[in-house]
């Protein structure tokens, strides 16, 4: 007997309390995979998990993380949690990445003080963007930067012309998300994706998962 993803997520959401369904529901409202960020071989791990907690609080649904030279692992304790409302995708090499995200509709967008860099409150956010961020001393590669639709800097007055990546990642993120939602751009997750996401968060809030879901299957 066959069953839809709504009966599934009905029989689930039964285990949960109504102030955790509709906290979902309220979050999600605000989710967007119209901007997307990318990491490029972030090897300090805390900036890497940070990134992902800003990622969470500011509603971008989306992480990907390039593992070309260094190897990952999320920093729980910095993540505080962000990693199971966030999605990571993890790619082995730059290309790979670029190609991926180009192929999904994202435009490649390099964080960089570059002289030809447009500045943050001036960055047309009308466009679903891939945003790259490189590592904390040498910055973005020449590869995302040779392939870059364009390119985003931070306004300084300061003597100091770079920030922490975590913090670039925060202060960028907030903007452009601040300004998407004043906008009206659709910029909101489609039904089925929320339906999907409803799903994986409501999956990792219930014990026993597996032993509930085979219950589930008895049943159809």
């Amino acid at each position: 007997m066959s069953f839809n993803k709504f009966e599934l997520l009905n029989y689930l959401e039964d285990f949960l309390t109504d102030n955790r369904k509709e906290g979902f529901l309220r979050v999600l409202k605000n989710r967007t995979k119209h901007f997307t960020i990318a990491m490029e071989d972030v090897y300090q791990l805390h900036n890497t998990s940070a990134v992902m907690r800003s990622c969470e609080v500011f509603g971008v649904q989306e992480l990907n993380v390039i593992e070309q030279k260094f190897g990952k692992r999320i920093d729980s304790e910095i993540a505080m949690g962000a990693q199971k409302w966030v999605d990571v995708n993890r790619f082995n090499t730059i290309q790979s990445c670029i190609d991926a995200k180009r192929a999904e509709g994202y435009q490649i967008i390099a964080t960089t003080p570059h002289n030809d860099s447009c500045l943050l409150h001036e960055f047309d956010i009308s466009k679903r963007s891939a945003i790259f961020f490189g590592t904390e001393k040498n910055g973005l590669s020449e590869e995302v930067m040779n392939q870059a639709d364009g390119f985003i800097k931070i306004p300084m007055v300061g003597y100091t012309e770079s920030l922490n990546i975590s913090v670039s990642a925060a202060i960028i993120i907030q903007d452009i998300t601040n300004r998407l939602r004043q906008s009206n751009i659709n910029w909101q997750l489609t039904e089925d994706e929320i339906l999907e996401k409803r799903l994986d968060w409501t999956r990792k809030s219930i014990k026993d998962i597996d032993f509930i879901e085979r219950k589930f299957y008895e049943t159809i």
